[in-house]
């Protein structure tokens, strides 16, 4: 399982990447909010565990663009405030768990696991997808329909792969603009329209797929 873990504490970052590590998970340790943003949407993920107080990008800041992309990843906060108002907060964002400083290494696995098993997470790294008669391949960037095969560009790929990964979701378009091009500029909103529109061309062979636009919103991968 492939944990993300931001703490900007050095000591015990290396601390719970040891523990970590040593009970099987392939962790990847950063050290402030906006490197642990980088990384997660440069990579792929099962579990978050995010520091609140952090320099340069919070664990609520970070905590809310992932959502923005990916619905379902499981998330635990660690803080050293127990203030009921930021739990709050963090269960509003869309938190599974809460864990206050100083807290045993044992409690933590003992959380972790509960999430784990009660939200089924999918332990391997999810690469394929189906979509109504399509499959797509994220490694390849191959979309295929019985026998019929297109290769798709990088930016394709990446848009499609979280339209995959929220399903009948809506995504949020500023979202996925930060996400595929780092910014959610005027100029990069025409070309990722662009993009959408030939994902759209792609899959209209099956017309029960539909990327659906929410007007001012996102967009919704709709399979009927």
């Amino acid at each position: 399982m492939k944990v993300l873990l931001a703490e900007d504490d050095p000591n015990l970052g290396l601390l719970l990447n040891q523990f970590l590590r040593a009970k099987g998970f392939e962790t990847t340790l950063c050290p402030d909010g906006e490197i642990a943003y980088d990384r997660f949407i440069n990579g792929s993920y099962n579990f978050v565990i995010l520091d609140v107080m952090m320099p340069k990008k919070d664990g609520f800041s970070v905590a809310k663009d992932i959502r923005g992309i990916d619905k379902e990843i499981p998330i635990l906060f660690l803080t050293a405030k127990g203030m009921k108002e930021d739990k709050l907060k963090g269960f509003e964002i869309g938190a599974d768990d809460y864990l206050t400083k100083p807290f045993s290494m044992e409690e933590l696995l003992a959380r972790m696991n509960a999430i784990i098993k009660r939200s089924g997470i999918e332990v391997e790294d999810k690469k394929e997808f189906a979509i109504g008669s399509y499959s797509f391949n994220y490694d390849t960037r191959i979309l295929s329909l019985n026998g019929e095969e297109d290769k798709l560009t990088t930016k394709e790929s990446e848009l499609l792969k979280i339209l995959c990964k929220n399903k009948g979701k809506e995504v949020d378009r500023n979202d996925m603009l930060k996400a595929v091009w780092g910014d959610d500029n005027y100029f990069n909103g025409r070309s990722m329209d662009v993009y959408i529109t030939k994902l759209r061309k792609y899959l209209k062979k099956d017309e029960s797929v539909e990327i659906v636009n929410i007007h001012g919103k996102g967009f919704k991968l709709m399979v009927n």
